[in-house]
């Protein structure tokens, strides 16, 4: 028996590289899974029969609410929610749009705030006996910030404490709330970063900067999904039922270094 049988959950940005490994991780331990993502291919252009996609801009109340209400649906309760959407624009403020700073929030802030928002009625329901588990992603970046990621940075710090207020809050209704603060992971938005400004290219090649990225770690590797996707199934497991209200950085020991030091 899996250590999710019979629960239910949502991921948002179930499509995406990590959401997909979550709810890949999520149908493997037993549960029944809602990849709720922009399009059934997301991020990365294909459809995956793991689980079942549902429409979701979680920037909009209105289909947050659709989501939610389909769940209730089909089974009355959620157990686990994932917000795993997000969106990441590499520039200084002096660069960032107003517009492009309104979207970051949205996706990375308001998007976790809705959707948490609106699965509560359905996790005190399935809280009764048990715990339900609420992940969010922050990021190493909202502890210590790469360069030209500011607005990234400013929604990370915001998840962090947001995390934190929903676990303070919720906490005695039998809801866990936490955050996962990954470093590096191959995934596509790591992949667009190598490729664009933020990633101080200087005229290297892809795989030039993947390795200088590689060895800033003392693992000298970045992660994986599922590396990701390992920590996630924990914190949604009835065996985490004491974890609530903590930023579990995951970064192959990169933000515990002196980056001076490597000089």
């Amino acid at each position: 028996m899996g250590t999710l049988e019979g629960k239910v959950a949502l991921v948002t940005g179930g499509r995406g590289g990590i959401g997909r490994a979550i709810c890949a991780r999520f149908a493997r331990e037993g549960a029944q899974v809602y990849a709720a993502d922009l399009s059934d291919g997301g991020s990365l252009g294909e459809p995956d029969g793991s689980s079942r996609f549902v429409r979701l801009d979680v920037a909009s109340e209105d289909e947050v609410r659709a989501a939610m209400a389909q769940v209730a649906t089909d089974h009355g309760r959620l157990d686990v929610l994932v917000n795993a959407a997000g969106i990441e624009i590499e520039k200084t403020i002096e660069d960032t749009t107003l517009e492009e700073w309104n979207r970051s929030f949205a996706v990375n802030v308001t998007g976790t705030f809705l959707t948490s928002k609106h699965a509560l009625p359905l996790m005190r329901k399935s809280a009764q006996g048990t715990t339900a588990s609420i992940i969010n992603f922050g990021s190493y970046d909202g502890f210590i910030p790469d360069p030209g990621l500011a607005a990234y940075c400013a929604t990370k710090g915001a998840v962090h404490a947001l995390t934190q207020a929903l676990a303070c809050d919720h906490g005695p209704e039998g809801i866990r709330v936490n955050a996962i603060c990954p470093g590096y992971v191959d995934t596509p938005m790591l992949q667009s970063f190598f490729s664009g400004d933020g990633s101080g290219g200087g005229g290297k090649s892809i795989d030039q900067l993947q390795q200088a990225v590689r060895d800033v770690h003392p693992m000298r590797t970045y992660g994986t999904p599922d590396d990701i996707a390992n920590l996630v199934n924990w914190l949604a497991s009835d065996e985490a039922r004491y974890a609530s209200g903590q930023l579990w950085v995951l970064d192959g020991g990169l933000s515990a270094q002196v980056q001076q030091m490597k000089l």
